[in-house]
Parts: structure tokens; C-alpha cells; sequence
């Protein structure tokens, strides 16, 4: 038999010091009382109840015993109230894997503000360019860039960026601006050897996408290092607009090649179950959702950066 079951049969007898009415209680035969009180007692080699044709009265171990285990049910039915809670008020940590430059620019404002609605959530932001495992590392969600590969996971849409080439207007005022991509054999390009095709740009011509390698006298693993060498005029750069979005509605790069831009990157957030989700999880998921979609400020080119907006 079930134990807590046994307990509860338990319990209930002892309450009422009666077995019928336990049995009325727990919707139960008498009969199936009496076993599980029996059961009881023989696992623990105790009396637990005196039995006379009138009432039933606890022994000494039965009076003892009712009361550790009123504390243990106790207990545990605070326990499950907390657990359940977790899936309808936001709490906890929530741990939040993200590329580094999105994470940088877009996610750690995003969760300032969330902890403003929730403060009784804490989040973990990890930044890292490599994809991570959900399950070993004890993440809640990620948040991925680019198409994605067909896994168990389920992914959301939040928005789309752009890619763009772009350079400061004192480079395009110097070197030209760029009409056509083979145009870029005479430009600086500023290249970003993180992924395996370094100094490779995407473009769409004809209906296809195209690569073209580009070459430049500036190299770096970290995107952003770029685009600021980008804003000194050091050169093109090729990037996703939540980088350089705000930089070309500020005015410090303009956009070039825009008829040849390749096919837009989707970003996600994606975790584990739909089914029981966390509501840390929901609302952070909603939230960013609600932040970005359907058009997020980066792609704001022709408006001012909203207010408190982090423009680097």
C-alpha cells in the first residue's frame, strides 16, 4: 500500500477515534482502514491504537507517532504549495544562456527592467558564443541566433536582425561608398574571425545568397571590438543589426549594400518543456517577446534610440 496513504488512513483515525468515520472522511471501506492501520502497526512492530467495541484511543507510540507525522504532512504539504507556486509566481533563479554581443547589448537592459516587474526573480546571465546543453550546465533557457538545428527543444520567435554592411560616414566620405559587392576589392573590410568562414560576407544576388570573401588590415574574434573600429573609420564591417542598429540611427555608421543584404537571422528563446513551465521562465519568455517583437528598436533606423536606450 501507498504510504502516505497509510499515514493519512492513519491520521484520520486518529482524529476522529473511530474507524467508520475516518472511512466516511477518505471515502474508503472500513475494512480498508482497518488494513492500512494494521499494515501500519506490523511494519512497525508498535501498537499504535487501543480498540474497544466503543471508541479507539491512541497507545503512548500511537500518540507519539500521530504527532511526528502531523508535522511530516505538514511539511510536505508546504513543500508541494511552494513547488506549485513556482509555476504560477515568478521566483528563483533563472539562469539565461545568450550570445555575448546580444546578451551585452540587448539582454542585460531587458533584465533590469524585467527585475523591475519581478524582484523576486534572480537571473544568471552566462554570455558565450558556443551553444550550450540546457540540461548539463542547469540552464532555463537560451537564447539562439540563426536558424536552428531540429532538436527536442522548444523555441520561440522574439525577432529578427538584420545584416547589414556599414561604415562611418567619414570612411564613405574618404574611400567611396560601395555600389555592388565587388566593389569591396577596393574597400578596408573589418573581419571577424569567430566562425569558421572568416572573412566571409553573405550577400543576395539574383535570388541567391552569395559569399564573398573580403579582405581588410583589421582582424578580431570579438564583434564589437569591430564595431567600434568601424565607427573610427577604420573600414566596412558586416554585422547583425542588434549590433550596429543603434549606431545607424545615431548616425555614427551608415548602411551600404542594402538591395544585397542577405536573408534576415531569426533570434529564439528556447528551452525545455512547454507543459509544467516555470513561470519564471513564461514571464522572462513573454517579456522579451513583448520587448522585441515584431520589430525590435534596432531596426528603428529612421527614429531616435527610445529613451535609456544603451547605444554603446
Amino acid at each position: 500500500m501507498d504510504r502516505l496513504k497509510t499515514i493519512e488512513v492513519f491520521l484520520a483515525v486518529a482524529r476522529h477515534g473511530s474507524f467508520s468515520a475516518a472511512a466516511d472522511e477518505l471515502g474508503l471501506s472500513k475494512a480498508m482502514v482497518s488494513k492500512h492501520v494494521s499494515q501500519l502497526e506490523n511494519k512497525l512492530g508498535v501498537r499504535l491504537l487501543n480498540r474497544t467495541t466503543r471508541r479507539v484511543g491512541l497507545t503512548e507510540a500511537g500518540s507519539a507517532y500521530r504527532e511526528r507525522m502531523k508535522e511530516l504532512v505538514a511539511d510536505l504539504e508546504e513543500t508541494e504549495q511552494s513547488v506549485s507556486k513556482l509555476s504560477t509566481e515568478p521566483r528563483g533563479t533563472l539562469r539565461v544562456l545568450a550570445p555575448t554581443s546580444f546578451g551585452s547589448f540587448h539582454l542585460a537592459r531587458a533584465i533590469a527592467d524585467y527585475r523591475v516587474a519581478y524582484p523576486e526573480v534572480d537571473v544568471e546571465l552566462v554570455l558565450t558564443d558556443h551553444p550550450g546543453d540546457l540540461v548539463e550546465e542547469g540552464l532555463d533557457l537560451a537564447i539562439r541566433v540563426g536558424d536552428l538545428e531540429a532538436s527536442s527543444l522548444i523555441a520561440r520567435k522574439l525577432a529578427q536582425a538584420r545584416v547589414v554592411a556599414c561604415a562611418a560616414p567619414g570612411y564613405l566620405e574618404a574611400r567611396g561608398r560601395p555600389q555592388h559587392p565587388d566593389d569591396l576589392r577596393d574597400h578596408d573590410c573589418l573581419i571577424y574571425t569567430g566562425r569558421q568562414l572568416s572573412g566571409d560576407w553573405s550577400f543576395s544576388i539574383d535570388g541567391k545568397v552569395r559569399m564573398d570573401r573580403v579582405n581588410g588590415h583589421v582582424r578580431s574574434n570579438i564583434g564589437d571590438a569591430l564595431r567600434v573600429a568601424a565607427i573610427q573609420g577604420a573600414g566596412l564591417v558586416q554585422m547583425p543589426t542588434y549590433m550596429v542598429g543603434l549606431d545607424i540611427a545615431a548616425g555614427r555608421l551608415e548602411a551600404v549594400l542594402e538591395r544585397f543584404e542577405p536573408p534576415p537571422r531569426p533570434i529564439y528563446a528556447t528551452y525545455l518543456y512547454r507543459r509544467y513551465l516555470s513561470a519564471k521562465v513564461r514571464t522572462f519568455v513573454n517579456f522579451l517577446s513583448e520587448r522585441f517583437y515584431p520589430t525590435p528598436y534596432w531596426e528603428h533606423w529612421t527614429e531616435r534610440p527610445p529613451s535609456g536606450t544603451f547605444v554603446g
